[in-house]
This record gives C-alpha cells, structure tokens and sequence, in this order.
C-alpha cells in the first residue's frame, strides 16, 4: 500500500506533496529527523490530504497531477476547507 499525501505549512502557507509506504514515519522525518531538504525550513507540518493506492506506479501518477498547478488548486482548496 502507498500513500499519497499533501502536507501544509500553516505558518509559512507552504505545501508539499509526495507518496510513501508508511505515512506515519514520513511525516515524523518531515518535522523532526530530517536535517537539510526542502521541508526542513518551513516546519511545522501537517497533513491535509492523503489517499491510498495499491500500486508505487499509481501513487507516483498520483503524486504528479497534485503537484500540477491544477493540484495545487485542488490541495488549496482542501485547506480552505479546514477548521485551523
């Protein structure tokens, strides 16, 4: 299983989209253990949206429309949808 997730810097208003296999290991490097990347500098992060695919080949297609400028919008539009 793989998952395809978008996170949210609410105080810097970044996003980030990628896939993994263990979604809950991947976010603690995000926010603790990771020491240089993109993702390192606009700490906190939360996840605002996930789906999960059988296959690593879906998930990389997946990964790739959300980070269009189309599923950007979309992502955009999830977190206006959020209660912060």
């Amino acid at each position: 299983m793989f998952t395809v997730y978008a996170l949210y810097s609410l105080e810097f208003d970044k996003i980030y989209v990628g896939y993994t296999s263990n979604l809950t290991k991947r976010l603690l490097q995000h926010n603790e253990l990771s020491i240089k990347g993109y993702t390192v500098r606009y700490r906190p992060w939360v996840v605002v949206f996930k789906e999960e695919y059988q296959t690593k080949t879906e998930a990389i297609k997946r990964e790739k429309q959300l980070k269009s400028s189309r599923g950007r919008a979309y992502i955009r539009e999830q977190i206006g949808k959020r209660k912060w």
